[in-house]
């Protein structure tokens, strides 16, 4: 009797491992991350450089077996998109694309959004930042400065979205001549550079990426570079600053775009991401293409970008009052 007894529990015994091992079979035969597709969510219209970005990242990490669809959320300076990728899963497969742009609204607390609720991965760009005009528009940036002094308080000057480093520097155009302009923000670069080409703005402040074809085509033309030197890919355009206009009098500025997960994704799932989107940013098919049209690629990733970050938020909060707030009075 106590001989079947022991020969019934290891049977059953054995059954149970056996349902164990039928129960963990799918778990340890799950793929791993990712197990679908990625999606990368631009808080710009289509059309613009960060869009244009994100789409040849994505055929780039196809290339890798990794299917990223990007969808693209525009309005209030990227607030819209980047709230859909705050408040998704932890889980990878929602991510988005930070610019400088929402920094400015997070440094001024015109959004709820915080930097906290967001897992850097990497860096996409840093992007200089240009004054353009109409192709038949002044000729030059001094021949732009003399015009808005001759019409203060009338020149338009178009920027993607509002409250942000193409804003700061749109009014900080207007004072190089000791004048107010009137400030046009867009949802997007691609609708700036449109409507400038239509002769709709008499200026804007955008990056080379996203005015390159327009001014390929002959359509408009870059009068002055935002930086302390000039651009490789803009050789014969000058700097505000060697025509001897400040257009940094509360310290330098940068304007970059970034890849962040929702707060909370496994370091594993993040080091995944951060693999595939690095290996594609720092791919030659992406860096040719970007750095010709006038952006820089680095490797910054992790908590080094998330320090570059929290600097660039915090040079924003500095000058966006001293701009802004004057700017309403």
């Amino acid at each position: 009797m106590r001989k079947r007894l022991h020969h019934v529990l290891f049977s059953i015994s054995a059954l149970l491992g056996i349902a164990v091992s039928l129960v963990a079979a799918p778990a340890a035969a799950a793929d791993p991350f990712p197990a679908k597709e990625i999606r990368l969510v631009v808080p710009w219209n289509a059309g613009g450089s960060n869009d244009i970005a994100a789409r040849l990242l994505a055929q780039l990490a196809a290339e890798q077996g990794v299917q990223v669809i990007v969808e693209n959320l525009p309005g209030a300076t990227g607030s819209i998109g980047m709230t859909r990728v705050a408040n998704a899963a932890p889980d990878g497969y929602t991510i988005g694309m930070g610019t400088s742009s929402t920094l400015s609204l997070i440094a001024q607390n015109l959004t709820p959004l915080r930097n906290e609720q967001f897992a850097p991965i990497a860096r996409v760009t840093i992007d200089p930042l240009v004054l353009l005009v109409p192709t038949t528009g002044p000729a030059n940036l001094e021949a732009f400065v003399e015009h808005m002094k001759k019409n203060p308080g009338k020149v338009s000057i178009g920027t993607p979205g509002t409250n942000n480093l193409n804003h700061i520097f749109s009014v900080m155009t207007g004072r190089v001549a000791g004048v107010e302009i009137i400030n046009v923000p867009y949802t997007g670069g691609s609708k700036v550079v449109a409507d400038l080409a239509g002769k709709q703005l008499e200026a804007a402040v955008l990056k080379p990426s996203e005015s390159k074809a327009m001014m390929d085509g002959g359509l408009v033309k870059p009068i002055a570079v935002f930086a302390n030197e000039r651009l490789k890919t803009l050789p014969d355009v000058p700097t505000f600053k060697e025509r001897g206009f400040d257009v940094f009098p509360h310290g330098p500025l940068v304007q970059m775009a970034y890849i962040v997960a929702p707060v909370g994704v496994s370091e594993p799932v993040r080091e995944k991401l951060t693999a595939i989107f690095s290996k594609a940013i720092q791919s030659a098919k992406f860096r040719a293409p970007t750095e010709q049209a006038g952006a820089v690629v680095d490797d910054l990733t992790g908590a080094a970008l998330g320090r570059e970050i929290t600097n660039v938020q915090k040079s924003l909060a500095e000058v966006g009052p001293k701009i802004f707030v004057a700017e309403k009075k």
